[in-house]
């Protein structure tokens, strides 16, 4: 920290010597125009450089110094010091352009060129800049949202002027997991593409638990045992989910959903297949899933008129095939 704080304190030092180089220039121009006023060129050089100088404090000495000791995030903090050098060089373009260029049109027609030439080359971090104003004042996520954006899942840990970082989940990981990595994504993702916010105004999803069941079983009973498993393991988020839907259909038009555990029955070739639906915290949902998928199971287990379905191959059995010596059937 403190060898960081003696760069930036010698790098304004080195920019302050760089400010009075260009005023002093500017001062030696200024008195050879007294000298020479019929000389034309040592006005407008002084102009040049006077215009220079002011630029180069007010941009390399308040603002850029100012802007990189308040940022922390190296990614950021690049970004800006990038934006910063192309509008410096810009506006003494655009600048020395103006006091070297007398004639209106030929003036308007440089400053069209560039104009177009900036708005190429700053295009990404413009719409990354735009996006995080519509950020701020939209609340499309905010800090410790979980939101899925371009295929990248995570919870968000930071909102910055150009980027948002998170906490990444899934990747190689199975369920809604962190994976450990850090994920960095421009702001304008926002302005192009759609996001998925899981906890933007309420803080559970539906889920699904798959069993097969033999076509043998007792399939009532089955149906019974594992729905009262759910509605109990599940009594508290769904009476909070409850709440929480009568609270977004104030803010949005929502008809009426019903959050109470449901079981769906779905004839296939091989057994019944029971989709058990219910709802569950955003964060919490691999652990739920778990821990319901073990109790079907073991309840499942202690009554022998209730079996699990499983794929099972019959292998029929080939007639004799005899060959003869020379190879042939």
């Amino acid at each position: 920290m403190f060898k960081c704080f003696q760069i930036l304190q010698s790098l304004v030092i080195r920019r302050v010597v760089n400010f009075f180089a260009l005023l002093l220039i500017a001062a030696l121009l200024w008195g050879a125009n007294y000298k020479y006023p019929e000389f034309y060129y040592f006005w407008k050089g002084f102009e040049t450089f006077l215009t220079v100088a002011l630029i180069y404090f007010f941009f390399k000495i308040l603002l850029e110094s100012i802007a990189l000791k308040s940022i922390t995030d190296s990614k950021t903090g690049y970004s800006i010091k990038k934006a910063f050098s192309i509008i410096f060089y810009l506006l003494i373009l655009l600048a020395v352009i103006g006091i070297w260029i007398e004639n209106a049109q030929t003036l308007i027609l440089f400053y069209g060129i560039i104009g177009a030439g900036v708005a190429v080359t700053l295009q990404d971090i413009l719409k990354n800049f735009a996006g995080s104003v519509i950020l701020f004042a939209t609340g499309i996520y905010r800090v410790g949202d979980r939101i899925e954006v371009n295929s990248r899942y995570g919870d968000v840990i930071d909102i910055g002027i150009l980027y948002t970082t998170l906490m990444e989940i899934k990747e190689w990981v199975a369920g809604d997991q962190p994976s450990g990595r850090l994920t960095v994504i421009p702001n304008s993702y926002v302005i192009s593409m759609a996001v998925n916010n899981y906890t933007k105004d309420h803080s559970f999803i539906y889920d699904e638990i798959m069993v097969p069941i033999t076509y043998d079983s007792d399939w009532r009973k089955a149906s019974e045992i594992m729905l009262g498993i759910v509605r109990k393991e599940t009594e508290d988020i769904t009476e909070i989910a409850r709440k929480e839907i009568d609270k977004i259909g104030e803010k949005y038009y929502l008809q009426r959903k019903v959050v109470d555990p449901a079981i769906y029955m779905t004839l296939t070739d091989n057994w019944i297949r029971f989709s058990i639906r219910y709802v569950t915290s955003v964060r919490e949902r691999r652990i739920l899933h778990n821990k319901l998928n073990k109790m079907i199971l073991e309840a499942i287990q202690r009554h022998d008129d209730i079996r699990i379905a499983s794929t099972t191959v019959d292998i029929v059995g080939f007639p004799e095939v005899k060959f003869t010596r020379d190879g042939n059937l």
